[in-house]
């Protein structure tokens, strides 16, 4: 990856807001009708089926094969399915941004990246757990969020247009200042590897910069949905949107790239009657060309143009960056 200017300083933001299940409210685009419902003969995949295929053995054997088989071909991996080993007995506490920052990706070996999505540091372990032993309680994860308030900077001339990237003006952060470095590394992770599929994507205002935080509801597994690609420059003939004032000033080509705009990472899974581990993390790219099943069943029509996945009952995670000055 190329060098990032010392200046720029990296904010991590919890938006909190919550909302029903895949749901959004305007409908901005239209799925062409030729392919707006599938045969009734077709078997329809859900949200339900996409975190199974990614889940241990004993829920993706419950998913219909042919759901499962078409699932399967539009999951992109930025790190491997399976891990090389067993989860390691005891993890290095990382608490410094030297240990877990920015700086480290591609410092340390592709390896330990990948254990890193793995088998995460303990806080986020300790996340996913407190999530499965609490029923899926989202107020325990607003527990684990620092009470002190942080408005939202003036990210790359925003206020200027008139942007609002956040749904409240101000957020917060987790208590665990490892866990909000290890939220920085997945971003950072995601620009360096997307060009290995094919996406290349920046961190900036237009692209990527947010993802949304959830647990799932028959699961209780947390993830974060990222969204790249947010506000792609307007243009008469291959983007005919207007997205409102944080869409002015992109330079955010709509092109196939679209297709991978969606990105999922899912903590390790914990087992509900142990202290195993079932699952480990994953970090894979949904494809959403419209000609596979996530198009087709697990993207609404009016947002289909823009290839958006919805992540249901969520937090909203924003990831920003302000310019500072002096050391």
């Amino acid at each position: 990856m190329g060098k990032r200017s010392l200046s720029l300083r990296l904010t991590f933001l919890l938006s909190l807001s919550f909302t029903a299940s895949y749901s959004s409210s305007l409908p901005f685009f239209n799925k062409p009708s030729s392919t707006s419902s599938p045969p009734s003969s077709t078997p329809k995949a859900t949200p339900l089926d996409l975190l199974s295929i990614l889940g241990p053995k004993p829920q993706s054997s419950t998913i219909n094969p042919l759901i499962a088989q078409d699932l399967k071909s539009c999951l992109k991996f930025l790190v491997p399915f399976t891990p090389t080993k067993r989860k390691m007995e005891s993890r290095k506490c990382l608490t410094t941004k030297k240990d877990l920052g920015l700086r480290q990706i591609g410092g340390r070996s592709h390896g330990e990246e990948n254990e890193l999505i793995w088998w995460p540091p303990e806080p986020v372990l300790e996340l996913a757990r407190l999530a499965v032993d609490s029923g899926g309680d989202p107020a325990a994860i607003h527990r684990a969020l620092d009470p002190d308030i942080i408005n939202v900077p003036d990210v790359e001339g925003s206020k200027e247009n008139r942007c609002e990237l956040t749904r409240t003006p101000y957020g917060r952060r987790f208590i665990s200042e490892e866990l909000n470095y290890y939220l920085e590394f997945l971003f950072e992770l995601i620009v360096d590897r997307g060009p290995t599929i094919g996406l290349d994507i920046s961190l900036n205002r237009y692209d990527l910069f947010h993802g949304h935080l959830f647990l799932a509801v028959d699961t209780r597994r947390v993830g974060i949905l990222f969204h790249a690609k947010e506000y792609p420059a307007y243009d008469k003939e291959v983007f005919p949107y207007n997205m409102g004032y944080c869409q002015i000033g992109s330079n955010v080509t709509y092109d196939e790239s679209m297709n991978f705009r969606n990105i999922l990472w899912l903590a390790p899974l914990p087992s509900n009657s142990s202290k195993a581990w079932v699952a480990p993390g994953v970090l894979v790219v949904l494809d959403a060309h419209p000609e596979g099943i996530i198009y087709r069943d697990l993207i609404p029509e009016y947002v289909s143009f823009a290839r958006t996945i919805y992540e249901g009952s969520h937090f909203n995670l924003s990831f920003l960056r302000r310019k500072t000055f002096g050391c």
